[in-house]
């Protein structure tokens, strides 16, 4: 899963930034509204996390940018402001969530877990091909029962594969997911890590596609 923290206080933004990559999220960062809609439009987020006292462009503006043509995208704002009416604006221009300055960050991440488990249980919290089960609450892969060990990384490429079970992924939609925008897009950073998780899994449920990318079925 990918984040994107845009806050200008810097050392907030670093403690976020170290708090959920240490949870196993690929994390971006921006420190003011400008810098945000750029990232925003360069890469795919599953959850953004949005001050509103930001400089060059605010949160406010940031988030009708966009809703206006993005309705999907989870969005936390994270504010100073804790008037109602703060809250309500927010929440009424399309935000997720609102979190009132100072939190702890226990609560954030919670927040940000309940808005991940809100696809998830669409799809179910439990996702099984050729007898693998990802378990997207747990974050844990089994198989019949038995747990196997991967990285937080390895995971991460394995759910999102089971995800889009049935379809080709691109190595450049797996890297933007799992991986930071410091990402290499040629690296082979992708290959050792999908070679890795190959050898952990029984059979061959990891297919490639030359040139496309990967699928599972």
């Amino acid at each position: 899963m990918k984040l994107l923290i845009v806050e200008d206080e810097l050392s907030l933004q670093k403690a976020l930034c170290k708090g959920f990559a240490k949870l196993g999220y690929a994390v971006d960062a921006a420190a003011d509204g400008e810098e945000a809609l750029e990232r925003y439009y360069s890469s795919f987020y599953d959850v953004i996390v949005l001050d509103l006292n930001l400089p060059k462009l605010d949160g406010i503006e940031v988030l009708k940018e966009i809703r206006k043509e993005d309705p999907e995208t989870r969005i936390i704002i994270l504010s100073a402001r804790s008037e109602v009416e703060d809250k309500v604006l927010g929440l009424d221009l399309g935000a997720n969530d609102y979190l009132a300055k100072p939190f702890h960050f226990r609560e954030l991440e919670a927040r940000v877990r309940a808005l991940l488990r809100r696809d998830f249980s669409v799809i179910s919290a439990k996702i099984t091909v050729s007898g693998i089960t990802v378990d997207t609450a747990l974050k844990k892969v089994f198989c019949r029962g038995k747990e196997i060990p991967l990285t937080r990384k390895e995971y991460g490429i394995l759910e999102y594969l089971f995800i889009n079970r049935g379809r080709v992924v691109s190595n450049e939609t797996l890297l933007e997911h799992v991986w930071d925008s410091n990402a290499d897009l040629f690296s082979n950073a992708l290959r050792v890590h999908i070679a890795s998780i190959r050898k952990k899994l029984p059979g061959d449920i990891i297919k490639n596609v030359r040139g496309q990318g990967y699928y599972v079925e």
